[in-house]
């Protein structure tokens, strides 16, 4: 029966890809010793926010996903980055194999912005695997599936990922608005004859801070 065991020996940005990747090596180690036809791996990936410490600057930023610091106990959980599928082909001993890691600049997506709020240290990722494995049996090829209870954890420099952000969108940042508050930002662009985006919002940044003060 195999008895197989992950771990994480690095993650890398994906090199020339068209939206920001990162590249996750992933040994899987089978402790039996015996030949693996292929295995058929369901991993899903989580940030698990309880794992770290924060600078105060950092609890300032991150008071739209979990509250007051004082709430933290209760309100720190774990954050889905993804689920993937992943055909990992026949091997004896161990293997790596590259799980890709879809990364997204969306301020709409909680792991974004929890990240974005980081100001540096690492990001304590893990990788929870599940699926089926193909080996050879004594009477032909044997179907085993893979226990719930393996996993892998890896601590991933948060600067590695906002590297791959700068890579892709250079000094900017993406934000999906309601099609009703485009349509307004729309019109007071258009009645002002502000001739960019940026003007606008300073200009909204500018009214909204004098009407603070």
């Amino acid at each position: 029966m195999p008895d197989l065991q992950f771990k994480v020996e690095d993650v890398l940005p994906a090199g020339h890809a068209a939206t920001p990747l990162l590249n996750c090596k992933l040994r899987i180690t089978n402790s039996e010793s015996q030949p693996i036809h292929s295995i058929a791996l369901r991993v899903q990936t989580q940030i698990e926010p309880v794992r770290r410490r924060y600078t105060p600057t950092e609890r300032e930023h991150l008071k739209e996903l979990f509250g007051q610091p004082e709430q933290w106990s209760k309100s720190l959980r774990p954050l889905l980055w993804m689920n993937a599928n992943l055909n990992v082909p026949g091997f004896t001993d161990s293997v790596v194999v590259d799980l890709p890691l879809l990364c997204t600049f969306d301020f709409n997506v909680a792991m974004t912005k929890y990240i974005y709020g980081l100001e540096s240290g690492d990001l304590p990722v893990s990788f929870l695997f599940s699926g089926t494995i193909f080996h050879p049996g004594s009477v032909g090829l044997q179907i085993a599936q893979i226990p719930w209870d393996r996993e892998a954890r890896y601590q991933l420099p948060v600067q590695v990922w906002k590297e791959l952000m700068n890579l892709h969108y250079s000094n900017s940042a993406w934000l999906c608005l309601p099609r009703d508050i485009f349509d307004q930002l729309y019109d007071f662009k258009s009645r002002h004859g502000i001739p960019s985006w940026e003007q606008a919002f300073e200009r909204l940044l500018g009214v909204t801070a004098g009407a603070k003060s």
